[in-house]
């Protein structure tokens, strides 16, 4: 269960690269996943730095921070999903040497993106006492997760910005401003976490508020960055319905799925804190010891769209299943690595965020061994959705995404609850497990048959 948002440009695999077609599979895939990985890694940075911090700081704060967590997803969801559809969109205009409209593509881009902020903004810090207040139990954790939520949601101008900003740039071959900017961003973050949480010179102590004003002052360093070069004039309001449609067209699918991981999360939060506030911290933790494990797997699962792409509108069918297969290979050996992680040094894992936190930890270390189980099945059921995608079997892939974090996860994390705390986490092998098997039974049912393909 994670956040899959692709980082890779939509430009790129749009181009008819030849070496998709006659390099390597394996070559093909180290040459292209480490830059893509590496994004991804800065990116879990932010949140993994303000657990860090603040779970030295206190055991309420570390479970306000998982609360809010699937919120920061959301926003990642919208603000990076309406970039998809102007890099989208903007792409096709280059292609069909229209660059004026691509010009203006960028400016609705960001005429949406403040509006997005500003409504976003507003619903959420309107209802952030109230799902604070389901989501934990205690009135400490409750205000400390009201305090970082409205602070991280009311002030998300800066990551709508930059995500708009990073996919025109990416639109017109600029790789290397984003990655700057998030590099930028990340440390920014970290410094001013370590300052502003523990009051270090002339800074206050600020706590849990610190850590997300933090987290607002990297985002903004990062927006800056791009904005410089991806800012463009928005155009008269005549023009900008033109282009609004479109932008959502390509822009939705990518909310809408990864905005599933927000539900999913929200709704096992609400399952755990029946038992107590450190199981909906232990759920936290190990989404951001997860990251880890699963950044080569999603680096993966990015870079194999546009390789599959390629030669299946090239009819080579053989290759697009070698492709399959050798990165559920490669993604398999990923994943074992941190099945045996988590088998055996669950223990440290865990002391990192919550050294002097008993009952977090007994909690923790159960789970991280049950959950562990499911990281090998994970190299199906998370490359076979990305895999119909890529071939124009868009069906196949939500089927199987909605199943993973919806139809199963949900019910039976729901069913186990009533048996006790321990056996929730069986739902997440479980989950995986059927998953994968599904996947391929689609696979073998409904062979490539390369008709007309977009």
């Amino acid at each position: 269960m994670v956040l899959e948002i692709r980082n890779l440009p939509e430009n790129t695999a749009q181009q008819s690269n030849s070496f998709f077609g006659t390099e390597k599979v394996w070559k093909l895939l180290m040459r292209l996943a480490p830059p893509v990985m590496l994004a991804q890694l800065i990116q879990a940075l932010y949140n993994i730095v303000d657990s860090y911090f603040i779970g030295q700081y206190s055991k309420d704060g570390l479970a306000a921070l998982s609360v809010i967590f699937p919120i920061q997803l959301l926003i990642s969801a919208l603000a990076i999903g309406t970039g998809v559809g102007v890099n989208t969109l903007m792409s096709k205009y280059y292609g069909q040497l229209q660059e004026s409209e691509a010009k203006e593509t960028a400016g609705v881009g960001f005429f949406l993106s403040v509006v997005s902020w500003a409504v976003f903004a507003l619903v959420s810090c309107s209802v952030m006492k109230i799902y604070t207040e389901i989501s934990l139990g205690t009135p400490q954790a409750q205000d400390y997760a009201c305090t970082y939520g409205r602070i991280v949601c009311g002030f998300s101008f800066g990551i709508f910005l930059e995500s708009n900003w990073t996919k025109i740039l990416q639109s017109k071959g600029d790789m290397k401003t984003p990655m700057a900017a998030q590099v930028i961003g990340a440390i920014t973050n970290i410094v001013f976490d370590w300052l502003l949480i523990f009051g270090i010179g002339i800074f206050p102590e600020l706590g849990v508020a610190g850590a997300a004003i933090a987290t607002v002052i990297g985002q903004i360093f990062a927006a800056i960055i791009t904005g410089i070069k991806g800012f463009h004039k928005v155009p008269v309001l005549s023009k900008i319905c033109k282009y609004v449609k479109p932008i959502y067209k390509a822009g939705i699918p990518n909310i809408v799925m990864n905005a599933l991981c927000t539900i999913y999360i929200v709704a096992l939060n609400l399952i755990l804190v029946s038992f107590s506030d450190e199981a909906v911290t232990v759920l936290g933790l190990y989404y951001k010891l997860q990251m880890f494990c699963l950044i080569p797997v999603m680096g993966l699962t990015t870079c194999i769209v546009p390789i599959l792409s390629y030669n299946y509108a090239a009819g080579k069918n053989e290759r697009c299943k070698s492709i399959l297969w050798e990165a559920v290979a490669i993604s398999a050996v990923c994943m074992a690595v941190g099945t045996l992680a988590f088998e055996i040094i669950p223990l440290p894992l865990l002391r990192i965020f919550a050294a002097d936190q008993p009952v977090i930890l007994k909690i923790g270390v159960i789970a991280l061994r049950i959950i562990g189980i499911s990281f090998i099945p994970i190299s199906v059921s998370l490359v076979m959705p990305t895999y119909f995608q890529a071939i124009g079997m868009g069906g196949q892939s939500i089927a199987l995404t909605v199943l993973r974090q919806i139809g199963l996860l949900i019910p039976l994390a729901w069913i186990f609850s009533h048996i006790g705390l321990n056996y929730v986490w069986l739902a997440f092998p479980i989950t995986e497990i059927i998953t994968a098997i599904v996947g391929f039974i689609l696979y073998k049912k409904f062979p490539m048959k390369n008709k007309q393909f977009i």
